[in-house]
């Protein structure tokens, strides 16, 4: 079982202690995660005030120290939730600093053209697929075959059932399309231990960290990023 740690996404600070706009927290949290087992480690860069943020200078004090602290690749968000599809680009072009990867969402306004502007600039594109609409939109990409890896994402979905019909048909779909693209799959919220759990069974890598639940498989809050990257290898 390979576990990326994911270690804050978009919440803010309060949502948890260890979550922060203090890079260096992060990057603390980032070690202790690769020591847990990760293989790879997922940030987004945060602005002063604790929101997600592409710009170049604060791309580079997250990169920085999240690089200081760990010797495996790092990446980061390029969600439309920072920026319309036209600053997420200027904002790649500006980067100082590069990421080994960066996760872009399908079905988001201009993903295809944040993926190229990416892979222009030598960083690996993680392609997101959240639902049959993402699908179909990566399907549409002229250069999906370029993909590092297929992130499969299921959303807050409660039911186990509904969680796997939903990740068979998307793992599914990424695989017959291009069979050579790797896999991931990984939940969110109430979906995160059932996704953690399939792919378990089904062989790919997985995710786990604050960014996708603030909650271990007993429903306890997690002290950390480490805690939840450890209950994911347990299920593996």
């Amino acid at each position: 079982m390979r576990v990326k740690a994911c270690v804050n996404g978009p919440r803010l600070p309060l949502e948890h202690p260890r979550l922060a706009a203090d890079p260096a927290v992060v990057a603390a949290e980032a070690r202790e995660a690769v020591d847990a087992g990760a293989f790879a480690v997922h940030v987004h860069p945060k602005d002063p005030t604790g929101r997600d943020s592409l710009a170049p200078a604060d791309v580079a004090r997250f990169l920085r120290a999240v690089r200081g602290a760990v010797d495996v690749p790092v990446g980061v968000t390029t969600g439309a939730w920072t920026g319309d599809a036209a600053a997420r680009l200027a904002a790649i072009e500006g980067w100082r600093d590069l990421p080994d990867f960066a996760s872009v969402n399908a079905h988001e306004g201009g993903a295809e053209a944040v993926a190229e502007a990416l892979l222009e600039r030598g960083v690996s594109v993680e392609a997101g697929i959240w639902h049959r609409e993402g699908l179909e939109r990566w399907l549409r990409w002229s250069r999906r075959g370029e993909s590092d890896r297929v992130l499969v994402e299921i959303q807050d979905i409660a039911g186990a059932a509904e969680v796997e019909s939903l990740a068979r048909a998307l793992v599914e779909g990424a695989r017959a399309a291009e069979p050579d693209v790797p896999v991931l799959l990984h939940g969110e919220e109430r979906s995160t231990w059932h996704a953690i759990r399939l792919a378990a069974a089904w062989g790919v890598p997985t995710r786990a960290g604050l960014e996708d639940s603030l909650a271990l498989p007993d429903g306890s809050i997690a002290p950390g990023n480490a805690a939840l990257v450890r209950a994911a290898l347990a299920h593996g």
